[in-house]
């Protein structure tokens, strides 16, 4: 392709709305194009890229025997109301009437309609089991698109569903998703971490979310450097140290009830009684699908809403409003679980409270705390979850030995556990006859990966100061040519270097009327992997010039070897790059 017909304008200012890396370098290289918030046009480059990252999805989804088909993204609102996501999911689904008013969604996910495609075909057990995946467009009005193409309203998706006779079916077919999906990470030149995540709306039994380590993730994962123990923070699990406890609660001081005008904070509360934060009940009101629930915590952690919501089953947990609380009688800053006898109220506490020790509470009534409480006598432990947040330095629940550490990354694909979540029969009810005749409910599976996220991640890996670094399995050309010079002979080898080339390889020919220096610029920018030049000095040596992109190296091999000379360096960076 000549880069006077490709389409390519590229930027040298840095777009003021451009947030992360990714972001500035895929606006100026002319590979997207902003149409409103959360939606991009791919350009011809960007194209071109997401392109190649699917056919690497397409191979390794096939090779585990995935037949691809394409499913609609406007889907019949009966099909959710029949799993009943389309009342449990908020504002991010887009719901929408036809001219007859009938009800339509636009599919953030298409569980539904896949599963709907099963239910019509399965008979037997002879039919399982299969997996169905797509590469399609999804939509989800997402309250706050953020950094390019990471976090979209409209965006591709791989979304694969596999179909089983039972769990022990499920299990043996998940690992070959989950190593798979390390492929196609690696062949995009990422290498990721596979942690235990947080199943959210889709539900099952178990899911793992792949995540690439990066300053710029707007995701959060824990990993114990001991024993390698990874997982989401929605999902992780620390060691909790205990406060002092004490041997006989019958003979602790009794409850003291302090007067504390005004001190509602923990930082206020720790200055007024001087104690430390772990000597304090802190207590959270919520409402939990329209039930007001009180979730009580050590001071020293934090409520992790994700685990809150998980244990509860709730599809919709906020804050509790102040006027609700103070219509009960309740009064927000001074509340516990402390005396709490109120069959409207669901009391929810974390297992950092279950051990017997002296603390400081809510006295459920406005400027009042309780000095002594302790937990067992003055309100129930007998029933403890847990629900707080991990923090950094906390040892880790697996081994006990190693430290948590807390890192940011890029969620790259999630893989999920369906069981029957989707096939139950208060679902979609999905079932087929076994060996035996009976009737058995079908299992699934769910396994999805965001394409132009991927591209985004692939960018903020590989980039220098000068612009992206694409691996070759991915990037838009494999060759950027400059013809430096307006005569016929750089012109003639030009035309046969490109010939030449572009029967193995895709070529990108610079044959704008522009100076050197901006070519050059512009091909670093591009990150295409090799740069080929020709100029009259080079021609008197018998000679062109390729750079290697990744590693800044700079060779010069004669015309007619340049086309054996860039498949062998292409095939060494195939491997350089993972």
């Amino acid at each position: 392709m000549k880069m006077s017909k490709a389409f390519i304008h590229t930027l040298y200012e840095v777009p003021k709305d451009a947030e992360v890396i990714s972001h500035v370098l895929l606006l100026r290289g002319s590979y997207i194009y902003p149409v409103a918030a959360g939606i991009y046009a791919l350009l011809p480059l960007g194209h071109r890229v997401v392109q190649n990252i699917s056919r690497i999805v397409r191979e390794e989804m096939n090779g585990i025997d995935g037949a691809e088909l394409t499913m609609p993204v406007l889907n019949p609102a009966e099909l959710w109301k029949e799993t009943g996501r389309y009342f449990e999911i908020g504002e991010e689904l887009i719901r929408l009437k036809d001219r007859k008013q009938r009800e339509f969604v636009l599919a953030m996910t298409h569980e539904e309609v896949v599963t709907d495609i099963a239910r019509k075909f399965i008979r037997s057990y002879r039919d399982l089991p299969f997996m169905l995946y797509q590469i399609q467009t999804k939509i989800r009005d997402e309250a706050r698109p953020r950094a390019g193409v990471i976090r979209l309203r409209e965006f591709l998706m791989k979304d694969a569903y596999s179909f089983h006779q039972d769990f022990d079916d499920l299990d043996r077919y998940y690992p070959r998703v989950y190593e798979a999906y390390g492929r196609i990470f690696e062949r995009c030149g990422l290498r990721t971490a596979a942690i235990e995540a947080d199943s959210g709306i889709m539900g099952g039994s178990g899911s793992h979310e792949f995540m690439l380590e990066s300053p710029n993730g707007e995701d959060q994962f824990v990993v114990c450097p001991h024993c390698g123990y990874q997982a989401n923070t929605e999902k992780a699990v620390g060691l909790k140290p205990d406060l002092e406890e004490i041997e006989n609660a019958d003979d602790a001081p009794p409850l003291e009830k302090v007067q504390t005008p005004g001190v509602k904070t923990i930082s206020d509360l720790m200055q007024f009684f001087d104690i430390e934060r772990n000597q304090f009940v802190k207590s959270v009101a919520y409402l939990a699908d329209g039930k007001l629930v009180l979730a009580a915590i050590r001071g020293d952690f934090e409520i992790s809403e994700t685990k809150l919501r998980n244990h509860l089953k709730a599809i919709k947990l906020e804050m509790a409003p102040e006027e609700k609380l103070r219509d009960r009688g309740y009064h927000p800053g001074f509340l516990s679980p402390v005396g709490i006898d109120d069959p409207g109220i669901l009391v929810v506490i974390d297992d950092s409270l279950e051990k017997s020790a002296l603390m400081v509470a809510g006295a459920n009534e406005e400027d009042y705390h309780y000095r002594n409480v302790v937990p067992g006598r003055d309100f129930d432990v007998s029933k403890t979850v847990d629900i707080a947040e991990v923090r950094e330095g906390d040892l880790c629940a697996q081994c006990g030995r190693g430290k948590l550490e807390i890192r940011r990354g890029i969620e790259l694909g999630h893989t999920f556990k369906l069981g029957t979540k989707y096939t139950d029969e208060n679902s979609m009810n999905v079932v087929y006859l076994d060996d035996q005749g009976k009737e058995r409910r079908v299992v699934m599976g769910c396994y999805g990966i965001g394409i132009e996220r991927l591209m985004a991640a692939v960018v903020e890996k590989w980039h220098d100061d000068n612009g992206i670094i694409w691996p070759v399995s991915v990037a838009p050309y494999a060759v950027y040519m400059i013809v430096i010079g307006k005569g016929e002979d750089e012109r003639a080898l030009g035309e046969k270097v490109y010939r030449e080339l572009g029967k193995d390889l895709e070529v990108l020919w610079d044959d704008r009327s522009e100076s050197p220096g901006v070519k050059f610029k512009d091909a670093d920018l591009l990150g295409v992997p090799f740069r080929v030049v020709i100029s009259p000095r080079l021609l008197k040596e018998n000679a062109v010039e390729v750079k290697v992109r990744q590693t800044g190296e700079v060779l010069k091999c004669s015309p007619r070897d340049v086309s054996s000379r860039l498949k062998k360096l292409r095939a060494e960076l195939s491997g350089s790059l993972r």
